[in-house]
């Protein structure tokens, strides 16, 4: 098994603050600082009620538009770091899709050819931007452990650099920048939510932000279909973890970095695991009440609050890290259902109604009684004889766009008649 020379699991780096401010200056032409927005979040769902103060930190999601997520960051002072062969041969890189569409974006920007390793999971809008930027896509792995490994044994084949999304040194410094930014933003912070994947934003923010004020709390946050570093916690190292589809699939990697590790796990107040539904549900607040999509990564620090798991900060002010929004518009739309019907808004229901003619108008009408919309029927009719059936056929097909019978069977043209 070939290794990512620069993550040694027998001799962890652990990053320091002065290589983030280092970062801080080489990528400030290339790199947008994002503003951290102030918002009153007043969130009622189900029992749960939480008011206060919140910051938005939106990173790359308004303001660095051309990849949507907080990766560009680590990804261009690793690439302004390599010396000029390094930069002729190009770069190689595993992801499932942000930290390649940083790599791409600025390899493409600085002149250096990269190549990303995708796995067969990957969403299909990740894929094609990447390619936009002129990049050589490879679909092989079924998982981010597997795409790793290709991607690290290409690097030592065709002696490319291979860049590490989460574990290299100067991509957790990248990312550390974002607690600067945060801190030069705002006042009298409480805590800062962290999603957390690999752990390279958890670190690197960890690193700033304790730095400069300890008393602040460090707070991590993963899906519990991804739950990697808390693993890494209750075995004291990383572990290989098994990963099931969730919604953050930004977060989706199955071991924390051993660099990302070492430099955070004295660091971080709190990790909280949270339920796929509350991302769900997470996403559809976003929409409805910031007008802001974001994917289920960046979403899982309201998530937390929404599941009540950071009661303890009820009317403090808390920044909460939006690390993406490349979310693909079918699963967004799927995510949507699944948020209401977390929420409590959209029912499924199965009602036996009477036989005669009016019997299904007459549940439409109790429904709409009260204002309740109706967003799909299944209706099983009865009818007289297959002519009767072929009439009720050209009824709906003449007053509907999309219509499915599922039962006429097959016979030939008959023509319907009344009679």
């Amino acid at each position: 098994m070939v290794e990512d020379p620069l993550c040694n699991p027998n001799k962890p780096l652990k990053i320091s603050f002065e290589e983030i401010t280092s970062a801080a200056y080489k990528i400030r032409s290339g790199v947008l600082n994002t503003p951290c927005i102030l918002v009153l979040l007043i969130l009622e769902v189900s029992y749960v009620k939480f008011n206060r103060d919140g910051h938005l930190f939106k990173e790359g999601f308004f303001y660095n538009k051309r990849e949507g997520n907080f990766k560009e960051r680590g990804a261009r002072y690793a690439m302004l770091m390599l010396n000029e062969e390094q930069k002729q041969k190009g770069v190689v890189a595993a992801s499932l899709g942000n930290h390649a569409l940083a790599v791409c974006y600025h390899g493409y920007h600085l002149g250096i050819p990269v190549t990303v390793v995708m796995p067969i999971m990957a969403p299909i809008m990740k894929i094609q931007k990447c390619r936009e930027l002129h990049a050589n896509v490879i679909m092989e792995g079924k998982d981010m452990n597997e795409a790793k490994k290709i991607a690290v044994a290409l690097a030592n084949e065709r002696g490319w650099t291979y860049i590490n999304g989460y574990d290299n040194p100067q991509i957790i410094a990248g990312q550390g920048t974002i607690g600067l930014e945060i801190l030069e933003q705002v006042q009298d912070i409480d805590a800062v939510v962290v999603p957390t994947g690999g752990g390279g934003l958890l670190a690197g923010v960890a690193v700033a932000i304790k730095t400069l004020n300890p008393s602040i709390k460090v707070i991590g946050v993963e899906s519990e279909r991804c739950a990697s570093y808390a693993k890494a916690v209750e075995n004291q190292k990383p572990v290989l973890t098994t990963i099931e589809g969730t919604l953050a699939d930004g977060l989706a990697v199955p071991m924390i970095g051993y660099n990302a590790w070492e430099t955070s796990r004295n660091l971080v107040d709190k990790m909280v695991i949270v339920k796929e539904k509350w991302i769900a549900v997470a996403i559809l607040r976003f929409i409805e009440n910031e007008k802001c999509v974001v994917e289920g990564a960046g979403a899982c620090g309201l998530a937390a609050i929404l599941a009540g798991q950071l009661e303890e900060f009820k009317g403090k002010r808390v920044v909460l890290i939006l690390s993406g929004g490349n979310i693909d518009t079918t699963i967004l739309g799927r995510c949507l259902e699944r948020g209401l019907a977390a929420d409590g808004r959209l029912i499924k229901c199965k009602v036996t109604v009477s036989d005669r003619p009016g019997g299904i108008s007459e549940l439409c009408k109790l429904i709409g009684s009260i204002g309740v919309s109706i967003k799909d029927v299944k209706v099983v009719c009865e009818t007289r004889d297959y002519i009767h059936s072929l009439e009720l056929r050209d009824l709906l097909f003449s007053r509907y766009k999309k219509v499915r019978l599922d039962t006429i069977p097959s016979k030939p043209a008959i023509t319907s008649t009344t009679d």
